[in-house]
């Protein structure tokens, strides 16, 4: 397995598009439907890889290919360029965009209703929250200039724990004990357990910084214009995630074709992992639908953060369907 982490795509790197497409469904006359994903064929993914091989694209008459990312791939600026149909982005970026006029990208779709992002630690630290994190000395890997990291700073800080750039991977974490790093819940901490690291993780939404991420985003002006192509978008996901949501072995085997670069296991470990992040509680709402109360205050913690100039209403960064 690679050791670069999954959770780069969120946090940001360089950006090293190697985007390999896959598997369509049938040619239409305005050609493919572009969808860029922000990293490799993995489980976070595993819905929208879902609509594909279950062939629910396909069965609204979408043509769709599915473009990989690499490491902080700009999706949301591929999106707004027109380089791409439909992009997946992070919650963040969208109010980022509109704050720096880009403000026709709209969220349609959030995979994940708790971020997945957090703060790993080794068990041996006795650390019982996040706080304890920052209270402690040692050192943290993080990308400090993102905005979850400037609102941790401001919550928790200054504290006694120096920070250092997260590179990526566990290595630097594995051989001391007093390195803490930022990671996703669902990718670090199953390879610190492959390697017999006893860890302990903080999910960052747990603080109160909660985005929605994996988030299928689209340009407005393609919304007034073909609003029965995105319904059906936003159909066969939905589909192609309860599908993997409820079993996915099949679309694991599919996705293990294009990424090599993960086992077997570990591509059950971690979409058993995300489960929780993803499902939304009985009776409370509809896979993947999102709220403006949600939109409201990410947005209202950017500008307090100083990240944006103005706060943009919440019905202009989303629709549900």
């Amino acid at each position: 397995m690679k050791t670069i982490s999954v959770s780069t795509f969120f946090f940001g790197c360089l950006f090293c598009l190697g985007g390999s497409l896959l598997a369509k469904g049938p040619v239409n006359q305005k050609g493919p439907i572009k969808l860029a994903l922000n990293w490799k064929a993995e489980p976070q993914f595993g819905g929208f890889f879902a609509a594909v091989e279950k062939g629910f694209f396909k069965a609204e008459g979408l043509d769709v290919e599915i473009l990989e990312g690499g490491s902080g791939a700009p999706t949301i600026q591929m999106l707004a360029a027109g380089k791409v149909d439909y992009a997946i982005v992070s919650g963040d970026e969208i109010i980022l965009s509109h704050d720096r006029g880009a403000s026709d990208i709209l969220a349609l779709f959030a995979t994940f209703q708790t971020n997945p992002a957090a703060i790993m630690t080794h068990t041996g630290r006795g650390f019982k929250t996040l706080q304890d994190v920052f209270a402690n000395d040692g050192v943290l890997l993080w990308q400090s200039g993102l905005p979850y990291a400037q609102f941790l700073q401001k919550k928790y800080g200054p504290g006694k724990v120096k920070t250092a750039p997260y590179l990526g991977g566990i290595g630097n974490f594995a051989n001391d004990q007093k390195i803490s790093q930022q990671c996703f819940i669902t990718s670090e901490p199953l390879l610190a357990e492959k390697q017999k690291i006893k860890v302990k993780s903080f999910l960052i939404a747990d603080s109160g910084f909660n985005p929605y991420t994996t988030v299928l985003s689209v340009k407005a002006a393609r919304l007034k214009s073909d609003e029965e192509e995105v319904k059906k978008m936003v159909k066969a996901v939905r589909l192609g995630w309860q599908e993997y949501l409820r079993d996915p072995k099949a679309t694991n085997l599919y996705m293990g074709k294009l990424n090599k670069a993960m086992d077997s296991i570990t591509f059950e470990s971690s979409a058993k992992a995300q489960i929780a992040l993803i499902q939304i509680d009985a009776g409370k709402g509809t896979l993947g639908n999102m709220t403006s109360a949600r939109w409201q205050a990410l947005a209202q913690q950017l500008l307090d953060l100083k990240v944006i100039k103005q706060r943009p209403s919440p019905e202009s960064l989303f629709h549900n369907y």
